[in-house]
């Protein structure tokens, strides 16, 4: 099915966190309509992980450009791709409709902080799901663990290292190494199974043609066994 839902947070807020959702929205929605259409690449990370798995139901979290998303569906995946940005989730529709995979591309846009796309998936692929905007990211990945079937798949990529093309070039940044992601999460080892965490090096190409050497953090979990329906408020 191809369809696109736009939900907000249905409880009151404060007009700090009014202000702050819209400035996130704001400034994403921006950063996508400067950038061009078409051509966005699957994160090989992703594909990597994907490939070998026979193809489900996956959730694409901060969907962009929608290089992942398209990836799947060319694989045979049936996939909700979410984004805070309009301008993403309505291209990445376009891209479907153009390439006769929208049968298995369904877009949401959502405000993580204030909602969540309702479901369980077989795979659920955060690619550098980092922003430099308030965001509780780690009640949203343990949302996202949660909204796994038994024997699926979370998949967490973030940036190690700034690339020379990145648009924050903050040079105090922190980028979280996979064991403090997975210690923010505090996934009961009961249920979930940690089965990659590493910060491999890569060759990347830029938006202009140019390389660098970027590192990697990722942190990949299985859901090993269902432990029922789990609140998702904390």
């Amino acid at each position: 099915m191809d369809s696109t839902r736009r939900r907000r947070p249905t409880t009151d807020a404060t007009n700090h966190q009014v202000a702050a959702d819209a400035d996130a929205e704001q400034f994403w929605e921006r950063h996508y309509r400067t950038r061009p259409t078409g051509g966005a690449r699957v994160n090989p990370l992703l594909a990597e992980t994907a490939a070998p798995l026979r193809p489900g139901t996956a959730l694409d979290l901060g969907c962009g450009a929608g290089g992942d998303t398209i990836w799947l569906a060319g694989q045979g995946w049936h996939i909700t791709a979410v984004d805070i940005s309009t301008t993403a989730v309505e291209r990445v529709r376009a891209r479907a409709r153009e390439l006769g995979v929208a049968d298995r591309v369904a877009t949401e846009q959502h405000d993580l902080a204030g909602s969540f796309p309702a479901g369980r998936f077989d795979l659920v692929s955060t690619q550098y799901f980092q922003t430099p905007l308030p965001l509780p990211r780690g009640r949203v990945l343990r949302t996202a663990a949660r909204a796994l079937r038994p024997g699926g798949l979370l998949l967490i990529v973030d940036h190690g290292s700034t690339a020379p093309w990145s648009w924050d070039q903050d040079p105090d940044i922190h980028y979280p190494t996979p064991t403090e992601i997975a210690a923010e999460l505090d996934l009961d080892p009961a249920y979930w199974s940690v089965l990659r965490a590493d910060m491999p090096r890569r060759s990347a190409t830029g938006p202009s043609g140019e390389t660098a050497t970027v590192i990697d953090n990722v942190l990949l979990f299985q859901l090993t066994a269902d432990k029922g329906r789990m609140s998702t408020d904390d």
